[in-house]
């Protein structure tokens, strides 16, 4: 049998899907640090994706296992949590002054510490290739997205600088909530 099918192998199918989400945030992240936030929003979709296939590999095949569950949080923790704050702070952030600016660094670090802390309860209680009716509390994808919708308020002059920073606020606190969301 290939490794690409063996649950066991680091390198299976549902890993290199994720090694490719993974890929893409960090394109998407040198994209972001050279302003280029058409492009870089483009690889982090493709990033999700390909989180959305690797999931759907693991179970349909059977490569579920701890180091693809750790991985999957990596690059969720990269692609849905670090690229759009990193993006947001570039593209919207980086506009305001003195206090306001102090604020939005608070609020981009209290959310990245919230989207990790989120990704960590979320591996401390799954089981290889388990799957819930509910998550508990917003996954860190649909945060991202949120968050996608919160800048595009923005840069299409709807949400101003200040009210991004009460939004990212907002689903930072969602991610730990007590809010059910139906897995799709």
């Amino acid at each position: 049998m290939l490794p690409v099918f063996k649950a066991e192998s680091h390198f299976n199918l549902a890993n290199l899907f994720t090694m490719v989400n993974i890929g893409c945030g960090l394109i998407a992240t040198y994209l972001i640090t050279q302003n280029n936030f058409f492009y870089a929003i483009i690889f982090a979709w493709i990033g999700g994706a390909f989180d959305i296939f690797d999931g759907k590999i693991a179970r349909k095949f059977n490569l579920s296992n701890e180091f693809g569950i750790q991985l999957d949080s990596f690059a969720d923790f990269l692609s849905f949590v670090l690229v759009p704050v990193f993006l947001i702070f570039q593209a919207v952030y980086m506009q305001l002054d003195g206090s306001w600016f102090a604020i939005a660094g608070i609020v981009s670090i209290y959310y990245v510490i919230s989207g990790l802390r989120r990704l960590i309860q979320f591996n401390i209680d799954a089981e290889a290739g388990e799957v819930g009716k509910f998550f508990v509390g917003v996954p860190t994808p649909l945060g991202a997205i949120l968050l996608w919708l919160v800048y595009l308020g923005n840069i299409y002059g709807i949400i101003p600088s200040q009210a991004v920073i009460g939004f990212m606020i907002i689903i930072g606190w969602l991610l730990n909530s007590k809010v059910k969301v139906p897995h799709p």
